[in-house]
Parts: C-alpha cells; sequence; structure tokens
C-alpha cells in the first residue's frame, strides 16, 4: 500500500501507539483487501466498550475499557492509552436500554458497566447516537462523503439514498478509523464499483411499507452481495420505505448499494445506474415472488397466539411513532401480550415532548431506546411468538431467540397487540 507521509508517520509511532496500533491494523486489511492506499475519512460509525459479557469479563480481568478497545478494536493484546477519536464518529446501537432494564430482565450491574462504557465513549469525543440509523439523528453523511460505517442497513442507506461511500466495516476497522481518520481505499468508496450488476424489474407496484421490505428481502436473496437495479416502481418512494427495502436488502442477501433510476442520487437513468455496462441477470418481481418471499418470512409461524409485539428494526422514526400511535389512541395492549418500539434515543425526547410516549405507555406498551431484541437478545421472559413488521428483525429474531416470528404491516402487528393473536395476511 502506498502511504502518505503523514500515515506513515503515525506507523513508525510519531504520533502515539494507539494509533500506531490503528495504522498497523488498517495496513493489514487493506494489503489484505488488495487497496492500493487508504483514504480520508472524516465520518465514522461504530461500536466500542464492553457490550456483551465476556467483553465485561474481559475489562474487569485486564484492567478496564482501554484494554476492550485495545484488543477489540485495534487487534492488539498490548494495552495502549486510548486518547480521544481524531474524527467525527457515531457510536451505533447498544445491547439494552438502561432506563428499561427491569423490562428487559436486565440487573443493576450490567447498567451500571453499560453507564460507564458511555462514560468512557463519551470521554474520547464519541457521539452517543447509540442508534442502528444514525442518519435519523444528526449524522447525514453528504454525497461523495467517504465514511467509515459498521450497521449493514445504514451501510446501504447512506451508499444508495444519500449517495456517501462506505463498505459495511467491522469494530476493528472502524475504531482504528476513529484514531486516525483513514480507512482503506476499496469496494464502494471507488466509482466503478458502485455501478449496478443486475437488473430487477417490477410487476406490480410497491407500495406500503411491508411491500418495501418483502421486495428488498427477494432482492438480496436474488443478487447476494451485488448492486441491484430496480425498475417500475412507479411513484418514488419514501426514505422510510427505503430505509426497510435496505435493511432486507442487506439481511437476506450482502447488499450495501442499490440504485433505483430517477430518484436515487447517482441513477439518474437507467443507464447511468449501469454506468454502460449490461446487467449479468435479469429477475422479475410480482405477485408470485411476493407471495413466496411472505410465506418464507413467515416460515417459523403456527402459533396464532402473539404474546410479543416488536416494532422498531430499523429503529422507528418519528413519523413511524406518530402512525402507531394514531393506532393506540384510547386503546389498551392485550393482558398476554407485550408491545415494545425501539427508535433512537434523540427520537424519543422528541415523542416524549409531542405526547406520544404516554399515548404508547398509557395503552399499555413500552417506547425503549438503544438497542433492539435481536440485536440486544432482549425480549419478554416466556415470549414464544412474536409479531414484527420488519423483515429484517423477522430474518434474525427466530434464529437468534428461538422463537416464533410473524411477519406484516405495522397495522397488523398493532392488531395482535391490542387482540393477542395474529389475523395479519398478504393483501
Amino acid at each position: 500500500m502506498k502511504l502518505s507521509d503523514y500515515e506513515k508517520a503515525m506507523l513508525d509511532g510519531a504520533h502515539g501507539p494507539a494509533k500506531q496500533k490503528a495504522m498497523d491494523l488498517l495496513v493489514r486489511y487493506g494489503n489484505a483487501l488488495g487497496a492500493e492506499r487508504l483514504v480520508e475519512t472524516r465520518n465514522v460509525a461504530g461500536t466500542i466498550g464492553a457490550t456483551t459479557p465476556f467483553m465485561r469479563k474481559f475489562a474487569d480481568e485486564k484492567g478496564g475499557l482501554d484494554a476492550v478497545f485495545s484488543e477489540f478494536n485495534l487487534d492488539s493484546a498490548e494495552v495502549v492509552p486510548i486518547p480521544p477519536v481524531e474524527v467525527y464518529s457515531s457510536h451505533l446501537q447498544q445491547g439494552i436500554d438502561p432506563e428499561h432494564a427491569a423490562q428487559q430482565g436486565v440487573g443493576e450491574e450490567v447498567v451500571r458497566i453499560f453507564r460507564k462504557g458511555d462514560a468512557y465513549s463519551a470521554g474520547l469525543g464519541v457521539q452517543l447516537l447509540n442508534t442502528c440509523t444514525p442518519y435519523q439523528v444528526g449524522n447525514l453523511p453528504a454525497r461523495g462523503e467517504h465514511c467509515a460505517w459498521m450497521e449493514s442497513s445504514a451501510v446501504i442507506y447512506i451508499n444508495a439514498v444519500l449517495g456517501a461511500r462506505s463498505n459495511a466495516e467491522g469494530r476493528e476497522s472502524t475504531g482504528a478509523a476513529m484514531l486516525t481518520g483513514r480507512i482503506p481505499y476499496w469496494g464502494y468508496h471507488i466509482e466503478s464499483e458502485r455501478r449496478g450488476t443486475h437488473l430487477v424489474e417490477l410487476d406490480m407496484p410497491i407500495e406500503s411499507m411491508s411491500d418495501w421490505g418483502m421486495l428488498g428481502y427477494y432482492v438480496g436473496d436474488a443478487v447476494q452481495d451485488k448492486v441491484p437495479v430496480i425498475t417500475g416502481t412507479g411513484l418514488a418512494p419514501s426514505t422510510l420505505k427505503l430505509k426497510h427495502f435496505g435493511a432486507a436488502a442487506a439481511s437476506s442477501g450482502g447488499v450495501e448499494m442499490y440504485h433505483i433510476p430517477g430518484f436515487t442520487p447517482e441513477a439518474p437513468t437507467l443507464e447511468a445506474a449501469f454506468g454502460g455496462n449490461r446487467p449479468r441477470e435479469v429477475f422479475r418481481f410480482g405477485p408470485k415472488e411476493r407471495q413466496s418471499v411472505y410465506e418464507n418470512l413467515n416460515a417459523t409461524a403456527r402459533d396464532p397466539e402473539v404474546d410479543f409485539v416488536m416494532l422498531g428494526c430499523p429503529h422507528y422514526s418519528i413519523e413511524q411513532i406518530w402512525e402507531v400511535c394514531r393506532l393506540l389512541q384510547g386503546k389498551r395492549v392485550h393482558e398476554n401480550t407485550q408491545l415494545w418500539i425501539f427508535t433512537p434515543r434523540a427520537t424519543k425526547q422528541i415523542a416524549d415532548q409531542n405526547g406520544y410516549t404516554k399515548i404508547i405507555t398509557d395503552a399499555g406498551g413500552y417506547l425503549m431506546s438503544d438497542t433492539c431484541s435481536a440485536l440486544g437478545r432482549v425480549i419478554p421472559k416466556g415470549t414464544k411468538v412474536a409479531a414484527v413488521d420488519s423483515a429484517k428483525q423477522v430474518h434474525y429474531l427466530p434464529a437468534i431467540m428461538g422463537i416464533q416470528a410473524w411477519f406484516g404491516s405495522t397495522a397488523d402487528c398493532i392488531e395482535a397487540a391490542l387482540t393477542g393473536r395474529w389475523k395479519g395476511g398478504l393483501r
């Protein structure tokens, strides 16, 4: 790899041991990828701290959170003092919501360690957004901006919807990028790699949020880690629908970039989306494919008695919370069912101000933040059957938690919360 003089100085230790470890990791990483150089980034989204029981034990045995950062963010067995971050860095979702620890079955000691980790991160200058959707609460990268982000649903969103540039990074590479402002120049940082590879033609209108989720799940499964171009959508979708589309495509496959000609910023036309290349393969999505995806997403569900409804994967926006409150207001969640809704903490503050949190609480539900059920492995004790409106969550939750899960619209899920039974279906 070709390094600038400043990068060489960091690698040689002139800027301290932590940056030296970070540069060593990035050089090894870049060489493994075949990257010719590093690229400067001023925007990083990752995770640090002790977020799992194993890491918490490691921190206690090895001497604190600098040891955790050294080992798990810098791949260094030697513990080095970690300086403040070099560039604007955001923390992604965590493992718990400390304000709802009791509901999530989390003990006081875990909450104490969580808050210690938050204080550590803030002390390094990391923004505690604690969400899988940083773009909803202040971290909104510009078109063409080189980023270093984790979280598959966030990476595909900023690549495709905003036109920023990032690969799906890991804890190690984002930790190193926080300290150096560098990331390997490869993959979706390069213009030619962002061009479409596969064409997906729609044989039916895609309108509802759940339809966009199902389309995303189909597309990810079809193209895996390539770059799909979707045509025939008619009216331009909302950014909320694209959030669900991208999350689903990144779950069933490894999609990190897509184009919708005439809507997404790098595809004013179909020709521009492919950059002069011909599609390697053409797929068609119609009623038959939609039915198949719906059945696949509901493959784990058998029991109509629902004891848990989980909304907010990716984290809900204030608009989605408002829509839920319109369905919930003046009603009551069934006595055998729990309703948990996940949103960024900053969005929850707006919900508090608008009275939405009170509507949800008065109905017997909870508005939570900082995590989600699949990532944090937090569900009500004794849960057997869940209902979700996210293709991403229904992909992961049954496998991780060993429960059944129904997938459907937000309205279907709220009805299940109110009645304790799944009555949803493909409409």
